[in-house]
């Protein structure tokens, strides 16, 4: 699916990443999801020297649970370093990046609230309490993957409970799935686009780095998840895709 599926030219404006107020946080619900939908900005904003972090929600394991070769632990592991290795060509270094290890496929949802809800919303804030940012890129609110909704509910909870006035956008990674995507509510939100420019061969060398999720390196589970080549293609084209909420103004 095309990037231009949901949105046309007349929707979008340009986004000037010059102006996006630093420290910038990057939150992906897996390891990948900061590549695929923000590499190509990760990298223009590094090359500014803006200042970046990255902080990966779940633990990513269930992408493959059925192999033994990689164990749950070894899964996790193979994916961190995954995910070290890409933001490193995006320029970002080790010590900027973060990982929670919520269980994949089973972020707490904000409601109903229980126990995991509680502790997990306690980490986000113990995290942004200790890193405030001033922008995040956040999933978007409507992806149709579960993990992707419950993180933006919970990077939502710590915000509101440490009365952050941060400004946030959010980028659509299972939108561009033609199986489950929806059209975006431009309503609702302002679509903005980033050129990446000479940034698009980075992200793609970025996301090469995922080897797990691109089939071949894990080949003892014939279930286990890969992106498809029209799913990545969606991630490498000139332009990345971002939705701002009329609740959250970039200029605050």
């Amino acid at each position: 699916m095309s990037a231009y599926s949901f949105v046309t030219e007349p929707d979008l404006k340009s986004l000037q990443l010059e102006s996006v107020a630093e420290p910038i946080l990057v939150v992906a619900p897996h390891p990948d999801d900061e590549t695929l939908g923000c590499g190509g900005a990760i990298a223009q904003l590094r090359s500014m020297g803006k200042c970046v972090r990255v902080l990966v929600v779940s633990d990513g394991t269930m992408s493959h649970p059925n192999s033994r070769k990689y164990p749950p632990q070894k899964r996790r592991q193979l994916r961190e370093g995954e995910t070290i290795a890409a933001l490193a060509l995006l320029g970002v270094e080790a010590d900027k990046i973060a990982f929670l290890r919520l269980p994949d496929g089973a972020v707490p949802t904000v409601a109903p609230e229980t126990e995991a809800t509680a502790d997990a919303i306690a980490r986000c804030r113990a995290y942004l309490s200790q890193y405030p940012p001033a922008t995040l890129f956040l999933p978007y609110q409507f992806d149709p993957h579960p993990d992707h909704r419950a993180t933006w509910q919970l990077v939502q909870a710590a915000l509101r409970a440490l009365s952050s006035t941060a400004c946030w956008l959010e980028y659509p990674i299972w939108d561009w799935d033609p199986q489950q995507g929806q059209p975006f509510d431009l309503e609702q939100y302002r679509a903005w686009q980033v050129e990446i420019g000479e940034g698009l061969g980075l992200k793609k060398d970025a996301i090469a780095c995922y080897r797990s999720q691109l089939g071949g390196l894990i080949d003892d589970d014939p279930d286990g998840f890969q992106l498809t080549p029209e799913l990545i293609a969606s991630f490498t084209q000139p332009l990345e895709i971002y939705l701002e909420p009329y609740t959250s103004i970039l200029d605050c």
